[in-house]
């Protein structure tokens, strides 16, 4: 494959909302990449929380081979059995009554947000957000993420979302009130610099919306099916929310979000308050129930909760730059004292590993559940090497 003219025909014709990575990859393996060069790096990415099963999971493709035999799309009008069953299947495993099944992250954050507003009319019309949130890019999602390097350049935005400092009790007592429509809360900031939101805090949540008679919105896109150990965050903390949102590893690498919902929150929408073209089709409904229950089969959870422990321990070994590890399961974050994690992502480019930084001085790992302990090994003894090499050119 040419390189140069894949490169080319990317800066000419394709909208430029990404910096781009130099090398052109172009397949996968398991915890593995590949270049066009023959080079192979280790993913620490997944595709930013994305390949749960890592790359070309036998599972995964004997599903996508069969179902693009059966039916790939029909209208949400149809009735099909793939969408019904991973709708069950979620009722199993997550606790939710019932799913409304759209594209993405934001999307899903889309139809809570709408589950919300309806329920909330006409005197509820506050979103109570919390400070360095991320839940999407989408005029609604966007007016909930409350970082201005995504929101100033789109303003004006939807009214009425409020933010309160993370884990701050008093803030959100203050903020919460018979005006409220829901606090939406994501349980570790994904993109904000993967701040742990404390169980106490959660619990303050809860228990302020259900006295006020709001929703509790828990943003799962990256915290669930599977990634910190558990398939939700919330669920180790006992704590039932209303609305939960799904996406990214839910599809392991196929696009689909999902619109949990629970108890009265579940009877807000009739048909034609919302809908979605392609959420839910008999492909994406199919691969996604694959990926939960071949999570189930091969034990990922466990594995998310072991290989977790082992990265952030041996993170805090290597310490040097690095004073902080936060994180659960394979979520995890390592903040520096200075600000090199996005050169040690240049750096590990070219000694073949993926890495992630969400600002200057945090590095976020979330590699495959499959990940071995083996591959972490491999990964701390580069960012180790990668950190020293950094300091001494410094």
């Amino acid at each position: 494959m040419d390189a140069a003219l894949i490169r080319n025909l990317d800066a000419n014709y394709v909208l430029g909302t990404y910096r781009r990575q130099a090398p052109l990859f172009v397949r996968g393996e398991g915890v593995w990449m590949f270049d066009s060069d023959g080079n192979r790096y280790l993913d620490l990415l997944a595709g930013i929380a994305v390949d749960q099963l890592g790359h070309a999971h036998p599972a995964m493709i004997e599903t996508i081979e069969r179902q693009a035999r059966t039916l790939l799309h029909t209208s949400n009008i149809l009735l099909t059995a793939p969408q019904a069953q991973l709708a069950g299947k979620l009722h199993e495993v997550m606790g939710c009554d019932r799913s409304f099944f759209a594209n993405c992250g934001a999307t899903a954050i889309e139809a809570a947000l709408k589950i919300a507003k309806k329920r909330g009319q006409p005197d509820r019309t506050e979103i109570v957000c919390l400070e360095r949130s991320f839940h999407g890019r989408t005029l609604g999602a966007l007016s909930a993420t409350m970082q201005p390097k995504y929101q100033d350049q789109f303003r004006p935005l939807v009214p009425g979302f409020i933010k309160v400092p993370a884990n701050d009790e008093a803030a959100l007592d203050a903020a919460v009130s018979e005006r409220t429509a829901a606090v939406i809360v994501e349980p570790i900031q994904g993109e904000g610099g993967l701040t742990v939101i404390t169980e106490t805090f959660l619990r303050a949540v809860r228990a302020k919306t259900q006295d006020v008679g709001a929703l509790m919105i828990v943003d799962e896109v990256q915290t669930g099916v599977g990634r910190t150990g558990h398939w939700l965050a919330i669920q180790r903390f006992g704590i039932q929310p209303d609305i939960v949102a799904l996406a990214k590893g839910l599809g392991s690498g196929v696009p689909i979000g999902a619109c949990l919902t629970y108890g009265d929150a579940s009877h807000v929408l009739e048909p034609g308050d919302h809908g979605s073209t392609y959420g839910g089709n008999p492909f994406v409904c199919s691969v996604a129930l694959t990926v939960l229950k071949t999570i189930e089969r091969e034990g990922l959870m466990e594995n998310a909760r072991e290989r977790g422990r082992q990265l952030a321990d041996g993170l805090r070994r290597i310490g040097g730059p690095i004073v902080e590890v936060r994180g659960e399961g394979l979520m995890r974050g390592a903040v520096l004292d200075r600000p090199i994690a996005r050169d040690l992502v240049r750096w590990g480019m070219g000694k073949g590993i993926i890495l992630n930084a969400t600002d200057d001085n945090t590095l976020r790992f979330v590699p495959p559940l499959i990940i071995e302990a083996k591959h972490i090994d491999l990964a701390l003894d580069l960012i180790d090497t990668g950190l020293r090499e950094l300091a001494q050119a410094a």
